[in-house]
């Protein structure tokens, strides 16, 4: 690279150098670029605490090595620290001068031994692809302790990688199983505009859509950026509807968004953090308390180091009395300086105790990016150890490693793949076939203590090694929420849909933003936030809540029910007025009035009349197998028995009057004929309903087709075939009777029973041919009721008609009910 060469902010010699790039300053100076003249150099400034202790933690783990002799026995590490400001451009400053050295090589033989065996850096993603892709050609492995991309993971493109943090792949996925966790399916969400940022965020919209999680607003901000740039994201984060903000940000950008965010007010909000920030102890003060106080964010779990604190605490300018970075840190630290000349800044002696500070770099209580880079070193160490056959030579028996001056890089990446050692801390480490480590989280929450200061405390763990439904856990301990409230904040864009409501998607808005509609009848929902409704099976219907399914009424004209009642009631009633009518006959049976009305077939249709009464009552009730079919056999038999006894005291009445000899001569007109033709025409309808029964015989049926909110218990006809030959063969015994009854109406007689029969035949005829269209257009119940009340009207009706008159002479009008007054012009009559 032209220009003056990089040399390292610190370094050792040693058989074995390793390199380490770390954000040592977190300010870059931005020189104004001519075109003209040469750059000028950037300037980085402020310095960090905290990469500083990462940086002395990689040299206390080289000496840690070095003092030990059972790792790299007789081979000393050394070291070569740069500073990649957090930025790319001085991150390829320190790979080249990590990979070149101090030497210029113009007009020298260049020689292809990189200065370094192996990099323990970046801290940043963006700053670690910038090295990957120089030091990658040469096959320099370089071992990350904080740089997190997935990208990183690409063996194709990154083959001598590894790194000892876990990839984003997985704690882009843990939170997101965090906020649908916690039903927070609403949230905005702020990133570094880097690779770290922008591959951490898209993997975590990606596996939130995936749990129901929909972002609200996604800004991205840089350490670059004017400042009415972060304005204005931090403007969009306060008018936000989501309550929660995912910041997938790095130190530096959550540094100047926390600034702004602190001149607008922005407080109220659920911080949840990647593990960049969510542990940093330069955040966790008073001035920030009120923003950052209940956030949530995975990180990786916390150790102890033995002996790294005492070593911290020996840093002193004066162990290099010439390095500046030594001198910077002494002077940021006791903000003093060396140099006496500042007008009222107070003079640095270097004896300033470090014991009396506490600050991001003498702070060991949260090791955990720290105990990454003892991690990254040891596994240099080891794949060095196992590469040189340390312990392995029975030649060298005074020489523990065999050494070679001219091992490539590419054979320090094999060895660094399959190493698998222990830490004395019991961790094991390891690297899978990506050179990532294994995937394991602690969800911390940022709590106060009984001093009040802010502490990070593990809530919870996440582990991708586990099966799904098992990797994500919460371990019982309180979480102090956003403004330090006991309640959980809610952040939805729609309220929850109660059970009984199903979510309608609101045009032109994410899934999660939506309208509660209640289910449609027959359809519920048992849970909250239902996406549809389901349907009740065929005999359950949905309650009034629609939440659950309940068994659908059953629907059949009962006793209980007043329509029921009546008809059971007129049902009764006209069979005890036909008993009665029958009692007062038998009373004046030797009468002859009752004699000329043919007693024996006055009688037959007198208990047929009190059968087809009765039978109405079989319809009323739950329907049975058995009932089903008595209902209508019964119907049909006793009316066709009623309809043959008319039949045959009509044809008696017509045959008697057109008789020209004496009535005991005509054999039309005997008794066993008439008897005769009644158990014939009555066996004919027992003919038909026994082939009906035997056939297709009706049986119970439950009905949803008709109502479907209900069920309709009803009789099947099993066959409407049998059903219309019972009732046309009652209609056509109802039309002869109605025929010969008409045409004997005007056969003279004082007591003419044809025109009697005539007008019953006429109401009985009306009743059922009005019942049919009535009986098919009824529905459930009532299509019973109306059979009943054909029967009923019909029944009520012959009674009436047939028997009133007589029953009217027989009990008020006595003087009528003579043989002389019956005969009137002394013809014949059946007897």
């Amino acid at each position: 690279m032209l220009g003056s060469p990089e040399f390292p902010l610190l370094s050792k010699e040693g058989d074995i150098t390793i390199g380490g790039a770390f954000s040592i300053h977190s300010q870059i100076s931005k020189p104004p670029l001519s075109f003209i003249d040469t750059p000028e150099h950037l300037i980085c400034s402020r310095i960090n605490f905290r990469e500083f202790r990462f940086a002395q933690t990689m040299i206390f783990a080289i000496e840690e090595i070095n003092n030990s002799s059972s790792l790299l026995p007789n081979i000393t590490i050394g070291y070569k620290v740069f500073d990649s400001c957090g930025s790319t451009l001085p991150s390829m400053r320190a790979v080249m001068g990590l990979m070149n050295g101090q030497e210029r090589t113009l007009g020298k033989t260049c020689h292809s031994q990189s200065s370094v065996h192996a990099v323990i850096g970046a801290s940043e993603s963006s700053s670690t692809i910038v090295m990957l892709q120089i030091s990658g050609i040469f096959q320099i492995p370089v071992i990350s302790h904080f740089a997190t991309c997935a990208c990183l993971s690409n063996r194709k493109e990154y083959p001598a990688f590894f790194r000892t943090i876990p990839s984003d792949y997985y704690q882009s996925r843990a939170l997101a199983k965090l906020v649908k966790h916690f039903g927070w399916t609403w949230v905005g969400a702020v990133r570094s505009d880097n690779d770290y940022g922008n591959n951490g965020l898209a993997t975590f919209i990606t596996a939130a859509s995936q749990e129901g999680v929909c972002i609200e607003y996604s800004e991205a901000i840089s350490r670059t950026d004017p400042s009415e740039q972060v304005a204005r994201v931090v403007r969009v984060i306060q008018s936000g509807s989501a309550r929660v903000l995912v910041a997938f940000l790095a130190q530096s950008e959550m540094n100047i968004l926390l600034e702004e965010a602190l001149k607008q007010n922005l407080t109220g909000l659920q911080w949840v953090g990647s593990e960049s920030w969510i542990t940093a102890g330069h955040l966790a003060t008073e001035r920030y308390s009120g923003i950052l106080t209940g956030s949530l964010g995975f990180t990786i779990r916390k150790t102890k180091i033995t002996g790294l604190r005492e070593f911290l605490l020996q840093v002193n300018p004066n162990q290099d009395p010439q390095n500046n970075l030594l001198r910077e840190f002494w002077e940021a630290t006791f903000a003093c300086s060396f140099q006496s000349s500042l007008h009222g800044q107070t003079q640095c002696s270097g004896s300033e105790r470090l014991q009396d500070i506490n600050n991001p770099f003498t702070d060991v209580s949260e090791l955990r990016i720290s105990n990454n880079v003892y991690k990254a070193v040891y596994a240099v160490a080891h794949a060095m150890h196992n590469m040189l056959k340390c312990g392995q030579s029975f030649e060298a028996l005074n020489q523990s490693c065999i050494w070679k001056d001219d091992f490539e890089p590419k054979q320090v990446v094999k060895h660094l793949q399959d190493v698998n050692f222990t830490l004395q801390s019991g961790e094991r480490v390891y690297f899978d076939g990506n050179g990532d480590p294994a995937a394991t989280y602690e969800l911390v929450n940022w709590q106060r203590n009984q001093v009040g200061d802010t502490v990070f405390v593990a809530v919870g763990s996440y582990d991708a090694s586990l099966p799904k439904g098992k990797q994500f856990t919460m371990n019982g301990i309180n979480i102090t929420w956003a403004a330090e409230s006991p309640k959980k904040p809610q952040s939805v864009c729609s309220e929850s849909c109660l059970p009984g409501f199903r979510q309608a998607v609101i045009k032109g808005k994410p899934i999660c933003c939506f309208s509660c509609i209640t289910c449609a009848a027959g359809e519920i929902s048992n849970s909250s936030n239902s996406a549809e409704c389901s349907r009740c099976s065929l005999e359950y219907w949905s309650n009034e809540d629609h939440s659950q399914c309940v068994p659908k009424v059953i629907e059949f004209l009962s006793y209980g029910e007043t329509m029921g009642a009546l008809l059971t009631a007129f049902s009764l009633f006209g069979a005890s007025l036909t008993l009665l009518v029958s009692c007062v006959f038998f009373r004046f049976r030797h009468t002859p009035l009752v004699k000329a009305s043919n007693s024996e077939l006055s009688f037959l249709l007198l208990f047929s009349l009190t059968l087809c009464f009765l039978c109405s009552l079989t319809f009323i009730g739950r329907p049975t197998g058995w009932s089903c079919m008595l209902r209508h056999t019964a119907f049909g038999i006793t009316f066709a028995l009623c309809m043959s006894c008319i039949l045959a005291k009509t044809i008696a009445v017509v045959i008697a009057f057109k008789a020209r000899r004496p009535a005991n001569t005509v054999p039309q007109c005997s008794a066993p004929l008439q008897r005769t033709s009644v158990l014939s025409c009555t066996l004919l309808q027992v003919l038909v309903c026994v082939l009906w029964l035997t056939l297709a015989p009706p049986f119970p049926y439950k009905n949803t087709a008709h109502a479907t909110e209900r069920i309709i218990l009803e009789c099947d006809l099993g066959s409407p075939v049998g059903f219309w030959a019972v009732l046309g063969y009652i209609g056509l015994l109802a039309v002869l009777c109605f025929i010969l009854a008409f045409l004997a109406r005007k056969l003279p007689d004082n007591f003419n029973e044809a025109k009697f029969i005539t007008f019953s035949m006429l109401i009985f005829c009306a009743v059922w041919v009005t019942f049919i269209p009535a009986y098919v257009s009824s529905p459930g119940k009532f299509t019973v009721a109306v059979e009943i009340f054909a029967i009923l009207a019909s029944s009520f009706g012959l009674l009436f008609c047939i028997f009133a008159p007589k029953c009217y002479i027989l009990l008020l009008k006595p003087e009528k009910n003579t043989k002389k007054h019956m005969m009137g012009r002394n013809q014949t009559k059946c007897q």
